[in-house]
Formats: structure tokens, C-alpha cells, sequence
């Protein structure tokens, strides 16, 4: 009997947060959405317990989990094998056709979770993001494949896929970590063949800068990049802020770092890193251990100083042209 009431209880907390449509919330506090990471989904048991923990810190906040699929298993394969650019317009549209969200909302990614948000706020921000915060994401993309879990089916598939030919045309539309895969030492064929990171970092030469991407991501009130001190699943860590590997070079030594402030993304503000930076809005944050390894010493002061704002309290922003 007793194990019966637990298991009801356990899959009302799951509906309850699984629904976008969940009554029993704040109007008074703004929403918050979170994307999860690579082998998650929208409704596993390490996403509903981080966002009763949430609602520990925000009484009655409003939790979207976003969904590229309904089904638990089909979205977490959906991190691994699916083509990123359609995948962020399903989750656009699926944001704008929730009531609760339609005042904006505060967003948190995790891992490739947050550089999918990102993107979200570069084409599209409708309903728009006002904090964003993103823990061990891939903003500079990825120069090395992640190893896998022991017994991680998925993972292995869509590993050996990718070493195949990370750059071929099946892997840049069908694996999620191919199209944000950034071979610093072969850039030219990464810049040629990849349409999704180097698009939304207004990084290939022979485009255009998109200026909606650079006046939406400076529209936030607050980026917060967040790494992890001995992240070994992103390579390099410091994609996390930004930073990549600098390109061979007989006089730079392997693996040296180009950090963000010397980044010509930066630098030349293409995508509006540095208008935040300048205007205080950007945060570099850094949570010790390996990555998404998340302790609530880390994440407890984001989330209480980035999320659960109140909706009465008008935003104010200053931008810099």
C-alpha cells in the first residue's frame, strides 16, 4: 500500500511538471524553461528533481522542460541523432504556443542544452529570454568526439557515426554533435561544411553578419556562461566562455588556448558578446568538478539571482551601439 501511494505520488509530481500548462503557479514570477543535456530528456528523474529544487528557491515558479519529442525515450535519442536547426524551430514554436510563457521567461541550458537556447535567442526570441544561463555548454563548439558511458548504446552509434565523417553531409543534418563539432585544425572545411554553429556565431567569412543574431542576444538582461574546473566531456572546457584551441601554428604550441577576449567573434562583437561585457551583463562563472557535475553551492546562487524575477518589476537595459 505503501509503495503504491509512492509510485501514485511520484507520477503526479512527473504530470504536474511534465504539463506546460500546470495551474498551480505564480503569475507574479517569470517563467523559467530549461533545456536539458546530452542523454537526458524532458522529464527524467535528474530534471524533476532539479526542478522541485528550483521551486525550493522560487515558491510557485512556472518549469517548461523543453520537449523535442513527447515521448521520454524519443528525446533523449533526439540529443544524439536529429538535425539541430529544425529541431530549435519545433522548440520555437512549441514556446509560443504556451500561454504562460507569452511575457518571456528566464532559460537555463544544460551542456549542448545552452548553446541550443542560445541560439533560440539569436533567430527567433519570441517569447523573448531575459536571463539566460548556461552550464558546460559547447559555445564554441567541440575538437574532440565525448567518450561514452559504459553500456550507452546511443552514445556509441552516434560516436563511430561521427568519426566516420564528422563533415559529411548525413552527419551535419543527423548527429547532433557533428554540427557543432569545430576542428580547429582544419577550419576551413569546418567553416565550409558545418551550417549550424558557425552560422550562429556569425563566423563564416563569406556571409554576411547577421545583425538579428547580434541585436536579439544583446537584448538579454544577463548572459551567464558557467564552465566546470575539470570538465574532460567538453574539449576544450573553455568553449564553455567562448574560448577554442588556436589553429596550428609552428610558433603556438598545441593546445593553446584562445580565450574570449581574443576571440574575433569578440573582438569584432559579431554576435553582441562583447556589447553585454561591456554593459555588465555578461558573467563568467565557474562550478568545480567534472562537467554538469552540479553542487548546490554552484547553481544555487544563479538560479536565486537569474531566475525568479518578478513579472511587475520592469527590466531595464543598457545597451551600447
Amino acid at each position: 500500500m505503501i509503495l503504491r501511494s509512492l509510485l501514485l505520488f511520484g507520477l503526479v509530481v512527473q504530470l504536474v511538471f511534465a504539463s506546460p500548462f500546470a495551474s498551480s503557479y505564480r503569475k507574479d514570477v517569470r517563467p523559467l524553461v530549461i533545456w536539458h543535456g546530452l542523454g537526458d530528456s524532458h522529464s527524467s528523474a535528474g530534471m524533476l528533481e532539479f526542478a522541485e529544487l528550483i521551486k525550493s528557491v522560487h515558491p510557485g515558479i512556472f518549469i517548461h522542460a523543453v520537449r523535442v519529442e513527447e515521448s521520454i525515450e524519443a528525446d533523449q535519442r533526439a540529443g544524439w541523432f536529429g538535425n539541430v536547426e529544425e529541431q530549435i524551430t519545433k522548440v520555437s514554436e512549441q514556446l509560443a504556443s504556451i500561454k504562460e510563457l507569452k511575457g518571456g521567461f528566464d532559460a537555463i541550458g544544460f551542456s549542448q542544452g545552452g548553446q541550443f537556447l542560445r541560439a533560440y535567442v539569436e533567430i527567433y526570441n519570441s517569447p523573448p529570454v531575459h536571463n539566460l544561463i548556461t552550464f558546460g555548454s559547447q559555445h564554441m563548439g567541440i575538437s574532440d568526439i565525448p567518450g561514452c558511458k559504459p553500456g550507452d548504446i546511443l552514445c556509441r552509434l552516434a560516436a563511430n557515426a561521427a568519426r566516420a565523417g564528422v563533415y559529411t553531409s548525413w552527419a551535419q543534418t543527423h548527429l547532433v554533435q557533428a554540427q557543432y563539432f569545430r576542428d580547429h585544425k582544419n577550419l576551413d572545411l569546418y567553416l565550409a561544411t558545418n551550417h549550424f554553429l558557425p552560422t550562429i556565431n556569425n563566423e563564416v567569412p563569406s556571409i554576411l553578419k547577421n545583425n538579428t543574431y547580434k541585436a536579439n542576444l544583446v537584448s538579454l538582461s544577463n548572459l551567464v556562461l558557467v564552465a566546470f574546473s575539470e570538465d574532460q566531456t567538453v574539449v576544450p572546457k573553455e568553449s564553455s566562455w567562448f574560448g577554442s584551441f588556436a589553429p596550428p601554428d609552428e610558433n603556438v604550441e598545441e593546445g593553446t588556448i584562445i580565450p574570449l577576449k581574443e576571440q574575433p567573434l569578440y573582438v569584432e562583437d559579431w554576435i553582441g558578446v562583447r556589447t553585454l561585457d561591456e554593459s555588465g551583463r555578461l558573467a563568467l562563472e565557474i562550478c568545480e568538478g567534472r562537467h554538469m557535475a552540479l553542487s548546490r553551492a554552484c547553481w544555487e546562487p544563479l538560479v536565486t539571482t537569474y531566475a525568479g524575477g518578478s513579472l511587475r518589476a520592469k527590466d531595464t537595459l543598457v545597451v551600447q551601439s
